[in-house]
Protein backbone atom coordinates (compact mmCIF):
# COMPACT_ATOMS: atom_id res chain seq x y z
CA UNK A 1 0.00 0.00 0.00
CA UNK A 2 1.68 3.47 -0.75
CA UNK A 3 1.27 6.39 1.57
CA UNK A 4 0.00 8.79 -1.51
CA UNK A 5 -3.29 6.73 -2.14
CA UNK A 6 -6.88 7.41 -1.33
CA UNK A 7 -7.33 4.26 0.19
CA UNK A 8 -4.35 4.40 2.53
CA UNK A 9 -5.68 8.40 3.95
CA UNK A 10 -9.14 7.52 3.70
CA UNK A 11 -9.23 4.32 4.87
CA UNK A 12 -6.13 2.18 6.39
CA UNK A 13 -5.05 4.86 8.62
CA UNK A 14 -8.14 5.85 10.40
CA UNK A 15 -9.09 1.73 10.78
CA UNK A 16 -5.24 1.42 12.11
CA UNK A 17 -5.44 4.23 14.51
CA UNK A 18 -9.04 3.67 15.97
CA UNK A 19 -8.48 -0.09 16.29
CA UNK A 20 -4.93 0.59 18.17
CA UNK A 21 -6.20 2.92 20.67
CA UNK A 22 -9.65 1.59 21.24
CA UNK A 23 -7.95 -1.61 22.42
CA UNK A 24 -5.42 -0.15 24.34
CA UNK A 25 -8.16 1.90 26.10
CA UNK A 26 -9.66 -1.10 27.21
CA UNK A 27 -6.70 -2.54 28.44
CA UNK A 28 -5.98 -4.90 26.14
CA UNK A 29 -2.31 -3.72 25.20
CA UNK A 30 -1.29 -7.14 23.37
CA UNK A 31 -4.37 -7.57 21.69
CA UNK A 32 -3.69 -4.14 20.45
CA UNK A 33 0.06 -4.86 19.44
CA UNK A 34 -0.91 -7.97 17.81
CA UNK A 35 -3.75 -5.76 16.06
CA UNK A 36 -0.88 -3.22 14.62
CA UNK A 37 1.08 -6.53 13.42
CA UNK A 38 -1.86 -7.44 11.41
CA UNK A 39 -2.93 -3.67 9.83
CA UNK A 40 1.01 -3.78 9.21
CA UNK A 41 0.65 -7.13 7.03
CA UNK A 42 -2.28 -5.99 5.15
CA UNK A 43 -0.23 -2.69 4.01
CA UNK A 44 2.55 -5.34 3.20
CA UNK A 45 1.01 -7.38 0.90
CA UNK A 46 -1.77 -5.07 -0.21
CA UNK A 47 -0.41 -5.33 -4.14
CA UNK A 48 1.08 -8.95 -3.35
CA UNK A 49 -0.11 -11.29 -0.56
CA UNK A 50 2.93 -13.63 -1.39
CA UNK A 51 5.20 -11.29 0.09
CA UNK A 52 3.87 -12.10 3.57
CA UNK A 53 4.94 -15.79 4.24
CA UNK A 54 8.48 -13.86 3.43
CA UNK A 55 8.19 -11.37 5.91
CA UNK A 56 6.65 -13.90 8.46
CA UNK A 57 8.64 -16.28 8.05
CA UNK A 58 12.14 -13.92 8.17
CA UNK A 59 10.51 -12.48 11.63
CA UNK A 60 9.81 -15.71 13.32
CA UNK A 61 13.49 -17.06 12.29
CA UNK A 62 15.34 -13.96 13.52
CA UNK A 63 13.08 -13.79 16.71
CA UNK A 64 13.94 -17.86 17.09
CA UNK A 65 17.71 -17.24 16.62
CA UNK A 66 17.61 -14.00 19.53
CA UNK A 67 15.77 -15.81 21.53
CA UNK A 68 18.14 -18.89 21.53
CA UNK A 69 21.29 -17.00 22.13
CA UNK A 70 19.38 -15.14 25.08
CA UNK A 71 19.28 -18.57 26.87
CA UNK A 72 22.22 -19.73 25.92
CA UNK A 73 25.34 -19.85 27.74
CA UNK A 74 27.99 -21.20 26.13
CA UNK A 75 30.12 -18.31 23.78
CA UNK A 76 31.18 -21.20 20.98
CA UNK A 77 27.02 -21.73 20.87
CA UNK A 78 25.62 -18.08 20.24
CA UNK A 79 28.43 -17.32 17.95
CA UNK A 80 27.01 -20.06 15.77
CA UNK A 81 23.36 -18.55 16.20
CA UNK A 82 24.98 -15.19 15.48
CA UNK A 83 26.69 -16.77 11.89
CA UNK A 84 23.22 -18.60 11.29
CA UNK A 85 21.71 -15.43 11.63
CA UNK A 86 23.87 -13.44 9.57
CA UNK A 87 23.97 -16.00 7.14
CA UNK A 88 20.07 -16.55 6.65
CA UNK A 89 19.55 -13.08 6.63
CA UNK A 90 22.34 -12.38 3.94
CA UNK A 91 21.48 -15.49 2.16
CA UNK A 92 17.70 -14.56 1.92
CA UNK A 93 18.96 -11.31 0.57
CA UNK A 94 21.24 -12.49 -2.29
CA UNK A 95 18.62 -14.99 -3.35
CA UNK A 96 15.81 -12.29 -3.87
CA UNK A 97 17.62 -9.51 -4.94
CA UNK A 98 20.75 -10.51 -6.26
CA UNK A 99 20.47 -14.37 -7.86
CA UNK A 100 19.68 -13.71 -11.04
CA UNK A 101 22.40 -10.68 -11.27
CA UNK A 102 25.26 -12.79 -10.33
CA UNK A 103 24.01 -15.75 -13.01
CA UNK A 104 23.77 -13.19 -15.44
CA UNK A 105 27.31 -12.06 -14.64
CA UNK A 106 28.60 -16.08 -14.13
CA UNK A 107 27.04 -16.03 -17.79
CA UNK A 108 28.71 -13.20 -19.09
CA UNK A 109 32.42 -13.20 -17.87
CA UNK A 110 32.68 -17.71 -18.44
CA UNK A 111 30.57 -17.89 -21.06
CA UNK A 112 27.93 -20.07 -19.73
CA UNK A 113 24.15 -20.35 -19.84
CA UNK A 114 22.64 -21.30 -16.56
CA UNK A 115 18.93 -20.66 -17.02
CA UNK A 116 17.23 -17.48 -14.68
CA UNK A 117 14.42 -17.90 -12.12
CA UNK A 118 11.24 -16.11 -11.89
CA UNK A 119 12.38 -14.16 -8.50
CA UNK A 120 10.11 -11.97 -6.81
CA UNK A 121 11.49 -9.50 -5.05
CA UNK A 122 10.06 -8.67 -1.98
CA UNK A 123 8.87 -4.75 -0.95
CA UNK A 124 11.53 -3.42 1.36
CA UNK A 125 13.48 -6.83 1.68
CA UNK A 126 16.79 -4.67 1.95
CA UNK A 127 15.56 -2.85 4.70
CA UNK A 128 13.68 -4.84 6.99
CA UNK A 129 16.53 -7.51 6.72
CA UNK A 130 19.21 -5.24 8.09
CA UNK A 131 16.89 -4.37 10.94
CA UNK A 132 16.77 -8.17 11.89
CA UNK A 133 20.43 -8.08 11.31
CA UNK A 134 21.12 -5.26 13.82
CA UNK A 135 18.81 -7.46 15.95
CA UNK A 136 20.54 -10.87 15.44
CA UNK A 137 24.11 -8.63 16.20
CA UNK A 138 22.95 -7.01 19.38
CA UNK A 139 21.27 -9.92 20.52
CA UNK A 140 24.78 -12.00 20.66
CA UNK A 141 26.53 -8.48 22.38
CA UNK A 142 23.79 -7.93 24.80
CA UNK A 143 22.45 -11.62 26.61
CA UNK A 144 20.37 -9.47 28.59
CA UNK A 145 17.71 -8.77 25.73
CA UNK A 146 14.45 -10.82 25.75
CA UNK A 147 11.42 -9.34 23.90
CA UNK A 148 8.15 -11.18 23.22
CA UNK A 149 7.41 -12.14 19.99
CA UNK A 150 4.54 -10.24 19.49
CA UNK A 151 6.51 -6.97 20.39
CA UNK A 152 9.40 -7.92 18.19
CA UNK A 153 6.85 -8.68 15.41
CA UNK A 154 5.49 -5.30 15.86
CA UNK A 155 9.06 -3.78 15.38
CA UNK A 156 9.63 -5.22 12.08
CA UNK A 157 6.33 -5.17 10.33
CA UNK A 158 5.23 -1.45 12.35
CA UNK A 159 4.01 -0.58 8.56
CA UNK A 160 5.40 3.35 8.58
CA UNK A 161 8.81 2.28 7.73
CA UNK A 162 8.66 -1.27 6.54
CA UNK A 163 9.15 -0.82 2.93
CA UNK A 164 11.74 2.29 2.89
CA UNK A 165 12.71 3.01 6.50
CA UNK A 166 14.13 4.93 7.90
CA UNK A 167 16.11 1.70 9.70
CA UNK A 168 15.08 1.64 12.92
CA UNK A 169 16.92 0.04 16.00
CA UNK A 170 15.13 -2.70 18.13
CA UNK A 171 16.07 -0.60 21.20
CA UNK A 172 14.94 2.53 19.37
CA UNK A 173 11.14 1.26 19.24
CA UNK A 174 10.59 -1.46 20.84
CA UNK A 175 10.26 0.45 24.67
CA UNK A 176 8.13 2.64 23.30
CA UNK A 177 5.74 0.29 21.97
CA UNK A 178 5.71 -1.25 25.79
CA UNK A 179 5.06 2.14 27.21
CA UNK A 180 2.54 2.60 28.95
CA UNK A 181 2.13 6.44 29.09
CA UNK A 182 2.16 6.43 25.33
CA UNK A 183 -0.98 3.88 25.07
CA UNK A 184 -4.21 6.88 24.76
CA UNK A 185 -4.30 8.83 22.31
CA UNK A 186 -2.69 12.35 22.80
CA UNK A 187 -4.27 14.86 20.13
CA UNK A 188 -1.26 16.96 19.95
CA UNK A 189 0.37 14.11 18.65
CA UNK A 190 -2.23 13.52 15.96
CA UNK A 191 -2.20 17.08 14.89
CA UNK A 192 1.86 16.88 14.83
CA UNK A 193 1.68 14.27 12.89
CA UNK A 194 -0.57 14.89 10.44
CA UNK A 195 1.83 18.07 10.07
CA UNK A 196 4.46 15.95 9.44
CA UNK A 197 2.79 13.60 6.92
CA UNK A 198 1.77 16.38 5.09
CA UNK A 199 5.43 18.09 4.43
CA UNK A 200 5.94 14.86 3.38
CA UNK A 201 3.20 14.08 0.85
CA UNK A 202 3.29 17.41 -0.75
CA UNK A 203 7.56 16.52 -1.33
CA UNK A 204 6.36 13.27 -2.72
CA UNK A 205 3.07 14.57 -4.59
CA UNK A 206 3.74 18.22 -5.70
CA UNK A 207 7.39 18.18 -6.49
CA UNK A 208 9.18 14.38 -6.70
CA UNK A 209 6.34 12.87 -9.63
CA UNK A 210 6.37 16.19 -11.40
CA UNK A 211 9.97 16.32 -11.55
CA UNK A 212 10.14 12.48 -12.36
CA UNK A 213 8.16 13.36 -15.71
CA UNK A 214 11.23 15.24 -16.71
CA UNK A 215 13.55 12.50 -15.45
CA UNK A 216 11.59 10.10 -17.99
CA UNK A 217 11.44 12.00 -20.63
CA UNK A 218 14.40 12.28 -20.94
CA UNK A 219 16.11 8.51 -20.44
CA UNK A 220 13.79 7.43 -22.83
CA UNK A 221 15.42 9.45 -25.84
CA UNK A 222 19.01 9.59 -25.31
CA UNK A 223 19.93 9.90 -28.44
CA UNK A 224 18.04 12.79 -29.17
CA UNK A 225 19.21 14.89 -25.95
CA UNK A 226 20.19 18.27 -26.05
CA UNK A 227 23.13 20.08 -23.80
CA UNK A 228 20.09 21.75 -21.79
CA UNK A 229 17.52 18.61 -21.64
CA UNK A 230 21.20 16.61 -20.10
CA UNK A 231 21.46 19.12 -17.78
CA UNK A 232 17.40 18.77 -16.53
CA UNK A 233 17.94 15.28 -16.84
CA UNK A 234 20.58 15.86 -13.92
CA UNK A 235 19.28 18.10 -12.03
CA UNK A 236 16.12 16.87 -11.99
CA UNK A 237 16.63 13.51 -10.81
CA UNK A 238 18.79 15.08 -8.06
CA UNK A 239 15.75 16.79 -6.57
CA UNK A 240 13.04 14.01 -7.33
CA UNK A 241 15.72 11.15 -5.40
CA UNK A 242 15.65 13.74 -2.26
CA UNK A 243 11.84 14.98 -2.53
CA UNK A 244 10.55 11.11 -3.00
CA UNK A 245 13.01 9.43 -0.21
CA UNK A 246 13.13 12.30 2.19
CA UNK A 247 9.04 12.61 1.82
CA UNK A 248 8.33 8.93 2.72
CA UNK A 249 10.75 9.57 5.67
CA UNK A 250 8.80 12.50 6.67
CA UNK A 251 5.56 10.94 6.35
CA UNK A 252 6.27 7.79 7.96
CA UNK A 253 7.91 10.35 10.80
CA UNK A 254 4.21 11.50 11.15
CA UNK A 255 2.08 8.63 10.98
CA UNK A 256 4.58 7.10 13.98
CA UNK A 257 3.62 10.30 15.82
CA UNK A 258 0.01 9.01 15.41
CA UNK A 259 0.88 6.33 17.37
CA UNK A 260 2.51 8.65 20.08
CA UNK A 261 6.04 6.91 18.37
CA UNK A 262 9.05 8.21 17.79
CA UNK A 263 10.93 7.43 14.40
CA UNK A 264 14.42 8.58 14.25
CA UNK A 265 15.28 11.17 11.16
CA UNK A 266 16.44 10.18 7.87
CA UNK A 267 17.14 13.72 6.59
CA UNK A 268 19.02 16.94 7.80
CA UNK A 269 19.71 19.16 4.53
CA UNK A 270 21.70 17.02 2.91
CA UNK A 271 22.34 18.97 0.02
CA UNK A 272 23.44 21.95 2.44
CA UNK A 273 26.48 19.91 2.56
CA UNK A 274 29.86 21.14 2.27
CA UNK A 275 31.70 18.32 1.94
CA UNK A 276 30.79 14.19 0.70
CA UNK A 277 31.51 13.59 4.16
CA UNK A 278 28.93 16.16 6.02
CA UNK A 279 26.51 14.57 2.95
CA UNK A 280 26.64 11.37 4.09
CA UNK A 281 26.22 12.65 7.36
CA UNK A 282 23.39 14.46 6.56
CA UNK A 283 21.58 11.70 3.96
CA UNK A 284 19.79 7.92 4.55
CA UNK A 285 21.09 8.69 8.01
CA UNK A 286 19.97 5.25 9.83
CA UNK A 287 21.68 3.32 6.78
CA UNK A 288 25.09 5.29 7.42
CA UNK A 289 24.38 4.82 11.07
CA UNK A 290 24.00 0.87 10.28
CA UNK A 291 26.99 0.38 7.67
CA UNK A 292 29.25 2.61 10.70
CA UNK A 293 28.37 0.37 13.79
CA UNK A 294 27.70 -3.17 12.04
CA UNK A 295 30.57 -3.28 9.37
CA UNK A 296 32.86 0.12 9.89
CA UNK A 297 33.53 -0.16 13.60
CA UNK A 298 33.70 -4.46 13.30
CA UNK A 299 36.28 -4.01 10.29
CA UNK A 300 38.13 -1.43 12.51
CA UNK A 301 36.82 1.74 11.54
CA UNK A 302 39.79 4.59 12.02
CA UNK A 303 41.82 2.41 14.72
CA UNK A 304 44.26 1.12 12.83
CA UNK A 305 45.73 3.50 10.66
CA UNK A 306 44.96 5.65 7.81
CA UNK A 307 45.22 2.72 5.27
CA UNK A 308 43.44 0.81 6.48
CA UNK A 309 40.86 3.70 7.29
CA UNK A 310 40.65 4.39 3.59
CA UNK A 311 40.71 0.38 3.04
CA UNK A 312 37.58 0.28 5.10
CA UNK A 313 35.94 3.45 3.66
CA UNK A 314 35.58 1.68 0.25
CA UNK A 315 34.36 -1.17 1.43
CA UNK A 316 31.83 0.07 3.32
CA UNK A 317 30.79 2.27 0.08
CA UNK A 318 30.93 -0.47 -2.29
CA UNK A 319 28.50 -2.69 -0.13
CA UNK A 320 26.21 0.24 0.06
CA UNK A 321 26.42 0.17 -3.97
CA UNK A 322 25.42 -3.56 -3.78
CA UNK A 323 22.41 -2.59 -1.00
CA UNK A 324 21.00 -0.49 -3.20
CA UNK A 325 20.29 -2.63 -5.95
CA UNK A 326 21.61 -5.39 -8.87
CA UNK A 327 22.66 -3.84 -11.26
CA UNK A 328 27.06 -2.54 -11.67
CA UNK A 329 25.58 0.93 -11.98
CA UNK A 330 24.64 0.76 -8.27
CA UNK A 331 28.31 -0.54 -7.54
CA UNK A 332 29.85 1.95 -9.63
CA UNK A 333 27.68 4.92 -7.77
CA UNK A 334 29.25 3.30 -4.31
CA UNK A 335 32.39 3.17 -6.07
CA UNK A 336 32.62 6.84 -6.58
CA UNK A 337 31.20 8.17 -3.56
CA UNK A 338 33.94 5.02 -1.83
CA UNK A 339 36.82 7.35 -3.75
CA UNK A 340 35.32 10.69 -3.14
CA UNK A 341 35.58 10.35 0.88
CA UNK A 342 38.41 8.45 0.66
CA UNK A 343 40.07 11.85 -0.78
CA UNK A 344 37.93 13.67 1.63
CA UNK A 345 39.57 11.82 4.49
CA UNK A 346 42.88 12.51 2.79
CA UNK A 347 42.52 16.43 1.89
CA UNK A 348 40.22 17.11 4.72
CA UNK A 349 42.92 19.52 7.04
CA UNK A 350 43.03 21.60 3.30
CA UNK A 351 39.31 21.59 2.01
CA UNK A 352 37.95 22.61 5.46
CA UNK A 353 39.73 25.78 4.31
CA UNK A 354 38.04 26.29 1.33
CA UNK A 355 34.61 29.04 1.65
CA UNK A 356 31.82 27.37 2.31
CA UNK A 357 29.69 28.91 -0.74
CA UNK A 358 32.23 26.87 -3.17
CA UNK A 359 32.66 24.03 -1.11
CA UNK A 360 28.33 23.80 -1.03
CA UNK A 361 28.47 24.12 -4.81
CA UNK A 362 31.19 21.83 -5.41
CA UNK A 363 29.77 18.92 -3.41
CA UNK A 364 26.43 19.34 -5.03
CA UNK A 365 28.05 19.04 -8.50
CA UNK A 366 29.27 15.92 -7.09
CA UNK A 367 26.68 14.59 -5.97
CA UNK A 368 24.53 15.41 -9.36
CA UNK A 369 27.22 13.35 -11.22
CA UNK A 370 27.00 10.85 -9.38
CA UNK A 371 22.99 10.15 -9.08
CA UNK A 372 23.54 10.38 -12.59
CA UNK A 373 24.70 6.17 -12.49
CA UNK A 374 22.46 5.76 -9.98
CA UNK A 375 19.39 6.38 -12.26
CA UNK A 376 21.00 4.81 -15.53
CA UNK A 377 19.73 1.38 -16.97
CA UNK A 378 23.82 1.04 -17.65
CA UNK A 379 27.14 2.81 -16.78
CA UNK A 380 27.47 3.62 -20.70
CA UNK A 381 24.12 5.56 -20.75
CA UNK A 382 25.43 7.76 -17.29
CA UNK A 383 28.55 8.16 -19.26
CA UNK A 384 26.09 9.32 -22.33
CA UNK A 385 24.42 11.86 -20.24
CA UNK A 386 26.85 13.41 -19.00
CA UNK A 387 29.32 14.06 -21.95
CA UNK A 388 26.11 15.47 -23.57
CA UNK A 389 26.96 18.07 -21.08
CA UNK A 390 30.15 18.98 -22.96
CA UNK A 391 29.22 18.03 -26.37
CA UNK A 392 28.81 20.66 -28.92
CA UNK A 393 25.20 20.02 -29.75
CA UNK A 394 22.33 22.00 -30.00
CA UNK A 395 21.80 24.25 -26.37
CA UNK A 396 18.02 24.48 -26.55
CA UNK A 397 15.01 22.43 -24.75
CA UNK A 398 14.03 19.60 -26.95
CA UNK A 399 10.30 19.90 -27.85
CA UNK A 400 9.49 16.46 -26.14
CA UNK A 401 10.36 17.85 -22.69
CA UNK A 402 8.75 21.26 -23.71
CA UNK A 403 5.90 19.44 -24.38
CA UNK A 404 5.81 17.06 -21.05
CA UNK A 405 5.73 20.87 -18.97
CA UNK A 406 2.40 21.09 -21.19
CA UNK A 407 0.68 17.83 -20.31
CA UNK A 408 1.60 19.19 -16.15
CA UNK A 409 0.04 22.49 -16.62
CA UNK A 410 -3.08 21.06 -18.49
CA UNK A 411 -3.36 17.93 -15.57
CA UNK A 412 -2.65 19.83 -13.02
CA UNK A 413 -3.57 23.04 -13.35
CA UNK A 414 -6.42 22.99 -16.27
CA UNK A 415 -4.57 25.55 -18.28
CA UNK A 416 -2.85 25.50 -21.35
CA UNK A 417 0.42 26.70 -22.54
CA UNK A 418 0.18 27.95 -26.52
CA UNK A 419 3.87 29.17 -26.09
CA UNK A 420 6.84 27.10 -25.50
CA UNK A 421 8.46 30.28 -24.23
CA UNK A 422 6.03 29.69 -21.15
CA UNK A 423 7.06 25.85 -21.02
CA UNK A 424 10.75 27.10 -20.82
CA UNK A 425 10.26 29.04 -18.21
CA UNK A 426 8.18 26.70 -16.18
CA UNK A 427 10.64 24.44 -16.28
CA UNK A 428 13.56 26.61 -14.81
CA UNK A 429 10.93 28.40 -12.40
CA UNK A 430 10.26 24.37 -11.16
CA UNK A 431 13.94 23.25 -10.40
CA UNK A 432 14.26 26.98 -8.48
CA UNK A 433 11.79 26.87 -6.06
CA UNK A 434 12.88 23.10 -5.72
CA UNK A 435 16.74 24.28 -5.64
CA UNK A 436 15.49 26.79 -2.85
CA UNK A 437 13.38 24.48 -0.63
CA UNK A 438 15.92 22.11 -0.47
CA UNK A 439 19.24 24.14 -0.56
CA UNK A 440 18.22 27.24 1.23
CA UNK A 441 14.51 27.04 3.53
CA UNK A 442 14.53 25.10 6.69
CA UNK A 443 13.96 21.56 6.47
CA UNK A 444 11.51 19.38 7.51
CA UNK A 445 12.91 18.47 11.21
CA UNK A 446 13.72 22.16 11.88
CA UNK A 447 9.81 23.27 11.29
CA UNK A 448 8.90 19.86 13.43
CA UNK A 449 10.76 20.07 15.97
CA UNK A 450 8.83 21.70 18.95
CA UNK A 451 5.69 21.51 17.30
CA UNK A 452 3.12 24.18 18.61
CA UNK A 453 -0.36 23.85 17.42
CA UNK A 454 -1.81 26.99 15.94
CA UNK A 455 -4.45 28.26 13.53
CA UNK A 456 -1.64 28.88 10.63
CA UNK A 457 -0.65 25.39 10.78
CA UNK A 458 -3.65 23.55 10.85
CA UNK A 459 -4.61 25.78 7.73
CA UNK A 460 -0.97 25.17 6.27
CA UNK A 461 -1.51 21.08 6.54
CA UNK A 462 -5.35 21.31 5.60
CA UNK A 463 -4.22 22.95 2.44
CA UNK A 464 -1.21 20.79 1.83
CA UNK A 465 -3.61 17.41 2.26
CA UNK A 466 -6.48 19.08 -0.11
CA UNK A 467 -3.99 19.89 -2.78
CA UNK A 468 -2.40 17.20 -2.75
CA UNK A 469 -5.33 14.63 -2.48
CA UNK A 470 -6.74 16.23 -5.79
CA UNK A 471 -3.73 15.96 -6.98
CA UNK A 472 -3.40 12.12 -6.93
CA UNK A 473 -3.92 11.92 -10.61
CA UNK A 474 -1.96 8.32 -10.76
CA UNK A 475 -0.74 5.84 -8.15
CA UNK A 476 2.90 6.25 -8.04
CA UNK A 477 5.89 4.40 -6.18
CA UNK A 478 8.57 5.52 -4.21
CA UNK A 479 12.05 5.10 -5.96
CA UNK A 480 13.43 3.39 -2.73
CA UNK A 481 10.42 0.53 -3.36
CA UNK A 482 13.11 -1.04 -5.62
CA UNK A 483 15.88 -0.89 -3.31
Amino acid sequence: MLFNSYIFILIFLPMALLGYFFLNRKGYTKAALGYLVIMSLWFYGYFNYSYLLIICLSVAINFFIGNRMHREKKERTRKAYLGLGILLNVGCLFYFKYFNFFLDNINLFFKTDYTFKEILLPLGISFFTFQQISYVVDCYKDSSMNYGFVEYAAYVTFFPQLIAGPIVLHDELIPQLLDQNKKEVCWDNIAAGMYRFSIGLAKKVLLADMLSLYVGEAYSYLGGLSRADALICIICYTLQIYFDFSGYCDMAIGVGKMFNLVLPDNFESPYKARSIGEFWDRWHKTLTRFFTRYIYIPLGGSRKGIVRTLINTMIVFVISGIWHGANWTFIFWGIIHGIWMVLHKLFKKYTDKVPAIIARIWTFVLINLSWVYFRADSIEDGTYIIKKLFVNTSNGISQRILDVTGDIVETRFVLKFVSDNYKEALIIVTIVIALIICMILRNSKQMYDGFVLSRGKMIFTAVLLVWCILSFSGVTEFLYFNF
